[in-house]
């Protein structure tokens, strides 16, 4: 293996050389229509392509000439690093870079299906809002307050798994809030810079980081299964987050906050050990079970 070699290979090069080494690795084989139908390069490209991984990485890759393909070598080890999410994300959707709408996952794959999907049309303003550190005016639906105008300086998205937000300064209420992307309408750019008070650096929900430890629920008679769940290292797991999120990450992973796991249905697995890490966390409310410390102690 050569990946001081790799590393001088063009940015091209590498991102078909990292293809090649995905399909090994997860589809087990790779032909040159494999090469081809990717990257839109000609046969003889993926050929040179196919050598050259070889010449980087013979262990990995062997030529079945009955059939004209590679197949995985019997002492395989990738010559990239593969992230989870990407590698989850190609398996079930395909690869595709915007330019092909019609990417077939490769894998027979099943998910939840997805009820609320962000309108293009409102997204992209959005983004350029984020991009460009700008306000941008809106029309928001709220479940409070009805339909509003309202003008708010966007420095982030946030998937929650259910639904995905606008993390903003909201000028109507002087406060940092999560919008719902789909109850905007109507977003404009505005060409003005933010104040000071309106840049993300000062939202205390978002700058300020929790640390939070989960344990399998002690209801639970095989802990153990839990624990191989999540890749549990000494029986829990820990994780640093934004307090802005920390409550729609409790919610979606159906972690028990209760100061005294109470919460006896099914789908609870995980207890959180500390609950008073929540402490002043805004959105510590969506989190299963959770109690505000005062509230707690009058139980």
């Amino acid at each position: 293996m050569h990946p001081q070699r790799v590393e001088r290979l063009s940015q091209a090069q590498r991102e078909r050389l990292a293809y090649i080494d995905f399909r090994l690795y997860y589809m087990g084989e790779i032909g040159r229509p494999d090469l081809a139908n990717r990257f839109g390069v000609a046969p003889a490209g993926a050929t040179r392509d196919l050598a050259l991984y070889r010449e980087v990485a013979p262990q990995n890759i062997e030529f079945d000439g009955s059939n004209k393909i590679y197949r995985i070598g019997k002492a395989f080890v990738p010559i990239f690093e593969h992230a989870t999410q990407r590698v989850l994300s190609a398996l079930s959707l395909g690869f595709g870079d915007g330019v092909s709408v019609d990417s077939q996952p490769l894998l027979p794959c099943e998910a939840p299906t997805v009820l609320s999907n962000p309108k293009m049309e409102v997204l992209a303003p959005i983004c350029r809002a984020i991009h460009a550190k700008r306000p941008v005016a809106i029309r928001y639906h709220s479940m409070s307050s009805g339909e509003s105008e309202r003008v708010i300086v966007p420095f982030a998205l946030v998937d929650t798994g259910l639904r995905w937000h606008v993390r903003a300064f909201d000028r109507k209420s002087g406060e940092f809030r999560d919008f719902v992307v789909t109850r905007i309408e109507t977003p404009t750019l505005l060409d003005e810079e933010p104040q000071a008070n309106e840049r993300q650096d000062n939202d205390i929900q978002w700058t300020r980081i929790v640390e939070l430890e989960f344990v399998p629920h002690p209801r639970l008679e095989r802990p153990e299964i839990i624990k191989m769940d999540y890749g549990m290292t000494d029986g829990s797991i820990r994780r640093r987050v934004r307090a802005a999120v920390a409550g729609y990450m409790l919610l979606r992973w159906s972690v028990d906050c209760s100061p005294d796991h109470r919460l006896k249905e099914e789908h609870y697995r995980l207890w959180l050990s500390d609950p008073l890490a929540l402490y002043g966390v805004e959105n510590a409310k969506l989190a299963p079970g959770y109690q505000a410390p005062s509230s707690a102690k009058k139980r």
